[in-house]
């Protein structure tokens, strides 16, 4: 995996990590509450009081180790109680954490390593069992002291990897405090889960959904968050059944979609509403989950660099989206840029990603000038041109994914064409997905390769791969 956006020489930061918040935000913000009361559940009930012994204990692991305030350690679990416990602790102690997919090969991690130089890297004392679609492990976190390791070198709190779905990974780097105004903004949001209510989250918590959107703010806002023992659509609604409190579900549109084709669903009367994020929605599937459940799809939008950026959670607005509080967007020559005080990626000085106060999102959208909403229609890059003419190919991708007979569709751009890949019902008929694009698409939009795929490769985030060198081999 290539990095960018980070320096191992970045000068020494104007202040420490965690230095714009309070010196136990931790506990004020997503540890408080009664010892009693449940706010976690990987397989079994956690409450409050024994979440924060097990952070405490792993606080004095990673003492042990050698981390301390101003110090890096990166993480390298999957999702699991002992993530958790070993992420709050490490923040307790001040330091900055990198997180890390567990589901990177160790070359990747080793890469990884080497450019981010932690002083503790954290792992699971025995790799656990390889389990399809399992949700969660059971692991026992292990904290080993790495001598090349450096201190921070900037005042972030959080280091994460951009998923690297459309290019290599960016390393992106945010405050304690940028995460309290993201929590901040969520508790604005009165359709979003609160207290007397309950979270099941299927994104990754080491990605900014299932970190911040879900983790993180299950636990400010007291409610309660189950991961699955299952990432099927069997396991997903089995944990939306377990409980009768009134229920979220947090994930990305392949969980809708899996969702909406689930056939005879059991009845989910707590269920309120199912909200995704990461990718576009393809055009019918907010109505198709709301006719399979009678309940919302509600979208957001939103960037590893800042977190949530706009959401429509009730469904009413598609394709649009209202900003959240405090966000600042405004259109430059059709890119859509936001207001940040300071470049999210430590070290890296690049203006076309952050520049004078505006960072870039390489975004096209329309921000509508009465409302302020903003409709995100897709990457900059998309737009190619063949023999002159200008395409959009996710105008391509979208006409692709509202036919009939498709469930998903990736359109890239290779070797001056275009080429489509496509998972499609069972005895999906070939020429009439043709005939469709024929009717709502010129002759020039039209991909010169059409590929059907049992499944689209995805990225470990659950993103849709675009790199047409690996969707090419997956078409065989």
């Amino acid at each position: 995996m290539a990095l960018t956006g980070f320096s191992p020489s970045s000068p020494p930061p104007a202040s420490p990590p965690h230095a714009d918040a309070p010196a136990d935000w931790v506990d004020r913000v997503l540890l408080a509450g009664p010892g009693g009361e449940e706010c976690l559940r990987f397989g079994t009930p956690v409450d409050r009081g024994a979440l924060r012994a097990l952070v405490a204990e792993q606080a004095e692991r990673l003492a042990a180790a050698g981390l301390g305030p101003g110090g890096t350690a990166a993480l390298r679990l999957p999702p699991s109680l002992g993530f958790v416990a070993v992420l709050l602790a490490a923040w307790q102690l001040r330091a900055q954490v990198a997180l890390l997919d567990h589901r990177l090969t160790d070359h990747e991690v080793e890469l990884a390593v080497d450019r981010l130089a932690p002083q503790v890297l954290v792992g699971s004392a025995s790799r656990p069992a390889a389990a399809a679609l399992r949700g969660y492990s059971l692991v026992d976190p292990v904290a080993v002291r790495l001598p090349a390791g450096r201190p921070a070198g900037t005042g972030h709190a959080l280091v994460q990897l951009s998923s690297g779905s459309t290019g290599p990974a960016k390393v992106i780097a945010r405050t304690a405090g940028d995460l309290i105004r993201e929590l901040d903004c969520y508790r604005r949001l009165a359709a979003f889960p609160g207290e007397g209510e309950r979270v099941v989250l299927l994104s990754s918590v080491v990605h900014v959904l299932g970190l911040v959107g879900g983790l993180l703010n299950s636990l400010h806002a007291r409610a309660p968050l189950t991961v699955p023992d299952r990432m099927t659509a069997a396991g997903i609604l089995g944990a939306v059944a377990a409980d009768g409190r009134p229920t979220t579900v947090i994930g990305v549109p392949f969980h809708a979609e899996l969702l909406a084709g689930a056939t005879d669903p059991p009845e989910l009367p707590q269920l309120r509403r199912m909200v995704v994020a990461g990718e576009l929605v393809r055009p019918g599937l907010p109505a198709a989950f709301t006719a399979r459940y009678g309940v919302p799809l509600g979208t957001m939008y939103g960037m590893t660099e800042t977190g949530v950026i706009a959401t429509d959670l009730d469904g009413t607005l598609y394709p649009a989206k209202q900003p959240v509080h405090g966000m600042e967007l405004r259109l430059v020559d059709g890119e859509l840029q936001l207001g940040t005080p300071a470049s999210p990626y430590p070290g890296l000085d690049d203006p076309t990603r952050w520049a004078d106060g505006w960072l870039h999102t390489r975004d096209a959208a329309v921000l509508d000038p009465d409302t302020g909403r903003v409709t995100v229609l897709g990457r900059r890059d998309s737009q190619v041109s063949i023999g002159g003419l200008k395409v959009d190919l996710t105008e391509v991708e979208q006409t692709l994914a509202a036919l009939p007979q498709v469930r998903e569709a990736v359109v890239v751009f290779d070797d001056g064409a275009i080429e489509a890949y496509l998972s499609a019902e069972d005895g999906a008929d070939r020429t009439l997905v043709q005939d469709g694009l024929a009717q709502q698409l010129a002759a020039y939009k039209r991909p010169r390769r059409l590929a059907f795929l049992p499944q689209l490769p995805r990225t470990a985030t659950g993103k849709l791969l675009r790199d047409p060198a690996a969707l090419r081999a997956a078409a065989g």
